[in-house]
């Protein structure tokens, strides 16, 4: 050997960039070999974080300081993060999946959509007297979307049938 390290070049599985898109956008693209994409995504990324001051308002939220995470929180930038987020996620995850079923997109749109939503009443939203905040109560929306888009999906394809 002349010191080169050798690479499997398979396929990634769809479930393997999956979860490098949820530890930040662009990294699954970058798996499929799609680098321009994963770059564009992560540049995305980075600009909506820093734009919105996302890092700060999930150091105040996971030390217990709810209404410093909601000060500092860009929200006109934030709103664009669910989406962003959901469809790097659902791209790489297409991209890596030898077959895609039908409708399966469903689960990352309506998940998108209800994160977003989360959002937009993180300011408001009091579970046993806990204001959520802009992190938590997203990421909490985010099961209901899912359940939701899988609920879609599986009444759709059944009527299909």
């Amino acid at each position: 050997m002349d010191g080169h390290v050798i690479m499997n070049r398979d396929k990634p599985k769809k479930h393997e960039v999956l979860l490098w898109s949820i530890a930040l956008p662009g990294f699954g693209q970058i798996l499929n070999g799609r680098i321009l994409k994963g770059i564009i995504f992560i540049f995305l990324e980075v600009l909506v974080n820093v734009q919105s001051n996302f890092n700060l308002a999930i150091m105040h939220s996971f030390t217990g300081e709810i209404t410093k995470a909601i000060d500092v929180t860009g929200f006109q930038w934030l709103m664009f993060y669910p989406c962003l987020y959901m469809f790097a996620m659902w791209d790489a995850y297409r991209d890596a999946a030898k077959k895609v079923p039908p409708y399966s997109y469903l689960p990352f749109v309506f998940g998108a959509f209800f994160i977003t939503i989360g959002l937009m009443y993180s300011t408001k939203v009091v579970l046993f007297g806990v204001l959520i905040g802009p992190v938590f109560l997203p990421i909490l929306s985010l099961i209901p979307g899912l359940l939701i888009g899988f609920i879609i999906k599986w009444i759709v394809q059944r009527n299909n049938h």
